[in-house]
């Protein structure tokens, strides 16, 4: 009898403890998520970095700053398999022109300063001398533009949608270059980065890659409102 007692003074006494907190509890709504472009793009921060300002030491290329029109673009072929990443294919299939026009004006209207840039690579003095000459004079010969003819004599891209060289990792520049040279990332026709790929080989791509790697980006990193003349091939970055 004593024992049955006992046991329901400690089970009341358990309840009244319990009780305060089982009301605040019921009390309490849950934390709400704020519905802002802010909140729902902080998935790409894992990768790109946060605000998408990566640093030069990662393979992701950073996103704040580019022009709105290039970000589009290649949320679009991510989307629609004209370029290929296994997460960024995952994260963009089911979303709308106007989402992605939407992320990619976000990360356009980003002002983040870029991270101090490394003097340090362990390409040889006569590669880093080709790279300078390929991206500042091109090679008439073999039918190669200077890539400063596209993308800015500043090398920081042209509107609307040219991007800007500086600021990435080498081996993201790279990378991308053999895409294009072996035919695994793709544009809307006219593809005029396929066409400069194709003519590119891997010791000028590592040349490039590497020159471009080292160059500071200068004080004022917003895209040029135009190229400096005219582009050397048709390209529907620039909707020709």
């Amino acid at each position: 009898m004593m024992k049955k007692i006992r046991t329901r003074w400690r089970s009341l006494l358990l309840a009244v403890a319990l009780c305060p907190f089982g009301a605040h509890a019921a009390s309490s709504a849950p934390a709400r998520v704020p519905d802002t472009i802010e909140q729902r793009v902080a998935a790409c921060i894992a990768c790109h970095g946060r605000e998408g300002a990566s640093t030069n030491a990662g393979y992701f290329p950073r996103l704040a700053g580019k022009p709105e029109g290039y970000l589009y673009n290649q949320l679009l072929s991510f989307r629609d398999g004209r370029r290929f990443n296994s997460d960024m294919a995952h994260m963009v299939r089911h979303l709308s022109d106007a989402y992605l026009r939407e992320i990619a004006h976000y990360f356009a209207e980003l002002d983040l300063p870029y991270p101090p840039v490394s003097t340090r690579s362990d390409a040889s003095a006569q590669t880093l001398a080709r790279g300078k000459v390929l991206v500042l004079e091109g090679d008439a010969a073999r039918g190669i533009p200077a890539c400063t003819q596209c993308h800015g004599q500043a090398l920081t891209g042209t509107a609307p949608a040219i991007p800007s060289l500086l600021g990435l990792p080498r081996l993201y520049l790279a990378s991308q270059l053999g895409d294009w040279l072996n035919n695994g990332r793709h544009a809307l026709p006219p593809d005029c980065m396929a066409e400069v790929g194709r003519k590119l080989n891997a010791d000028d791509i590592n040349a490039v890659a590497s020159w471009l790697a080292l160059q500071p980006v200068p004080a004022n990193p917003k895209p040029a409102a135009a190229p400096p003349g005219p582009l050397p091939l048709p390209c529907s970055a620039m909707g020709k």
